[in-house]
């Protein structure tokens, strides 16, 4: 579960920052917005991985 899990969360967190510069760039709102959602998922998601790597 830990570094795949870790990785992924990452691979997330760019795509989010991804959607968030590109919808800067273009204008899109909508796109930006969704960026920094997934950006916010992906951060809770590591958050929870280190709790669970703190009681290992």
């Amino acid at each position: 579960m830990g570094f795949d899990d870790k990785l992924e969360n990452k691979a997330d967190e760019l795509k989010g920052e991804a959607k968030e510069r590109y919808g800067g760039a273009t204008g899109d709102e909508s796109k930006q917005a969704e960026g920094k959602a997934d950006k916010a998922k992906a951060d809770i998601k590591q958050a929870a991985e280190k709790v669970k790597d703190a009681f290992k």
